[in-house]
C-alpha cells in the first residue's frame, strides 16, 4: 500500500473526531480546527491505524466491519506531519488510532511520533494526541511532555450506555487518564510558577473529550449535567459533541434519518452559556423537560421562562444579568459597563454597544422606560426565532416599529 493510500483511508477514519470540524480543499487528511485564542488553524488529522481490538457498536473502524485497513509507521507519520507543515498546508499534527495490539503498544506508538518531532526534527507546530484509555500513565505522561493538547474521548454519557455499546472499555479506563493529565497539568503549573527554567511543559494547551448525541438514550441534560463535571473536576478546555452517525447496521443503535446536528448545534450554545456567562446546566433544564428547545437558542429559551427577570434596566443592571439578556454577549456587556460609568444610555445607544437590537430591546429597559410596544410571549418567541423578520402582532401593532 502507497503512503498516498494510507493517509487516504486514515485520513477518511479519522474524520468522525469533532475536535476538527472542516476538510482542507484537495488535501485528505488536512483539517481546521480552532486554537484557544480563536485562530483558526489547519492540522494533519489522521489515525496511526485504523486496525482496532474493540467492536464498539458506533464506531466505523470497529473489528467487526469490513472494509481496507490501513496503519502508518511511526517515520511516516513524521515524514508526512514535516513535508505539509513545509508546503505550508498545515500548522499542526492531530493523531489519533485504533486500538491495536494493546493500549500500550497504540499508546506507544503515538508517543514515539510526538518524541521524534519535538526532539529529533526540532518541530515547533501545534500537537494534539489521544491519549488512549487504559494505557500506561507513564506514557500518558510522555505524551503530554511533547503534545500540546491531550484528549480521552468519553465518547458515551453514561456507564451503562458504555456496557451496552462498548463492552470493552469501561469507565474508569477512561476517566483515570483524564484525572492523570489534570493533575500533572496543575503540578506542572505550580512548580514553574517557582522554577520555570528547570521544568518541562505538560499539555499546555490541556485536555479535551467528545461525546456522541443520539447513539444512547441519555438526555440533553444528562449531558449537560456531566459536560459540567468535567470542566469543573478535571479542568477540561473543551468539551465536543458529535452528533452520531449511523455507520453500522446493529441493532443496539437507533434507528435515525439522520445525525441530529440541531441536537449538537444547541449543546455547543449551552455549554457556551455556563462556561462564559454564568449558566448552570439545571437553569437551562431540569427533569421535567430534559431537552433543549430546537427552535430557539437556550438563552432565548431561559429568557422566555423567567419574565420576572425582566425588563433589566440598562443603567442599573448587574454586569451578570446583562449577560442573560438575549443579544448581549460579554463584548457589548463590557461595552455597556464603561460606557455607563460616563454617561447614562439612551435607545438609541444599543446599536452602538454592539447588542443584537432587536432581541435585547424587549428585555431592556432605560432609566424605567420599558419598550415602546411589548410584544405578547408568543410574538417575542416568533422574532428570538428569527430576528431578521418584521411581524404582526394583532393585540400590540407592529413590533419595533
Amino acid at each position: 500500500m502507497t503512503l498516498e493510500q494510507k493517509l487516504e483511508i486514515l485520513g477518511g477514519a479519522a474524520r468522525y473526531d469533532a475536535s476538527c470540524a472542516s476538510s482542507g480543499p484537495g488535501n485528505p487528511g488536512v483539517c481546521h480546527s480552532w486554537a484557544d485564542d480563536g485562530r483558526c488553524i489547519s492540522l494533519l488529522k489522521v489515525l496511526f491505524t485504523n486496525h482496532c481490538l474493540y467492536d464498539c457498536a458506533y464506531c466505523a473502524n470497529r473489528r467487526s466491519n469490513a472494509g481496507p485497513r490501513a496503519a502508518f509507521t511511526v517515520t511516516e507519520v513524521v515524514d508526512l506531519t514535516l513535508d505539509f507543515y513545509r508546503r505550508n498546508y498545515i500548522e499542526g499534527l492531530f493523531l489519533s488510532s485504533g486500538v491495536f495490539r494493546s493500549p500500550d503498544n497504540t499508546m506507544e506508538a503515538m508517543v514515539a511520533v510526538a518524541r521524534s518531532l519535538r526532539l529529533e526534527k526540532g518541530f515547533r507546530g501545534y500537537i494534539h494526541l489521544k491519549a488512549i484509555p487504559g494505557a500506561d500513565p507513564k506514557l500518558v505522561r510522555a505524551a503530554g511532555l511533547y503534545a500540546d493538547r491531550l484528549s480521552v474521548n468519553i465518547e458515551l454519557p453514561s456507564r451503562s450506555s458504555l456496557e451496552a455499546l462498548a463492552p470493552d472499555k469501561t469507565a474508569e479506563s477512561i476517566f483515570r487518564p483524564m484525572r492523570q493529565i489534570a493533575g500533572e497539568s496543575t503540578n506542572a503549573l505550580a512548580v514553574a510558577a517557582h522554577h520555570r527554567s528547570l521544568v518541562p511543559r505538560f499539555a499546555p494547551s490541556g485536555q479535551s473529550t467528545q461525546m456522541i448525541v443520539g447513539a444512547s438514550p441519555e438526555t440533553d441534560l444528562d449531558i449537560l449535567r456531566l459536560s459540567s463535571k468535567l470542566y469543573s473536576s478535571y479542568g477540561l478546555k473543551r468539551v465536543y459533541y458529535s452528533a452520531y452517525i449511523p455507520v453500522n447496521d446493529d441493532k443496539r443503535l437507533p434507528a435515525l434519518v439522520g445525525p441530529p446536528l440541531k441536537r449538537e448545534h444547541r449543546l455547543y450554545q449551552s455549554d457556551w452559556l455556563y462556561r462564559f456567562y454564568g449558566f448552570s446546566p439545571d437553569e437551562l433544564l431540569d427533569p421535567g423537560r430534559p431537552y433543549l428547545d430546537e427552535e430557539l437558542d437556550p438563552k432565548a429559551s431561559w429568557a422566555l421562562r423567567h419574565p420576572e427577570v425582566f425588563p433589566l434596566d440598562i443603567n442599573r443592571a448587574p454586569g451578570a444579568l446583562l449577560l442573560r439578556v438575549p443579544g448581549l454577549g460579554p463584548r457589548s456587556q463590557e461595552k455597556i459597563l464603561a460606557a455607563r460609568r460616563v454617561s447614562r444610555l439612551r435607545r438609541q445607544d444599543l446599536k452602538a454597544m454592539g447588542a443584537v437590537v432587536k432581541k435585547a430591546e424587549p428585555f431592556l429597559s432605560f432609566d424605567g422606560d420599558w419598550a415602546p410596544v411589548r410584544p405578547t410571549a408568543e410574538a417575542l418567541r416568533a422574532l428570538l426565532i428569527d430576528p431578521s423578520a418584521r411581524r404582526k402582532d394583532p393585540g400590540q401593532g407592529e413590533l419595533f416599529a
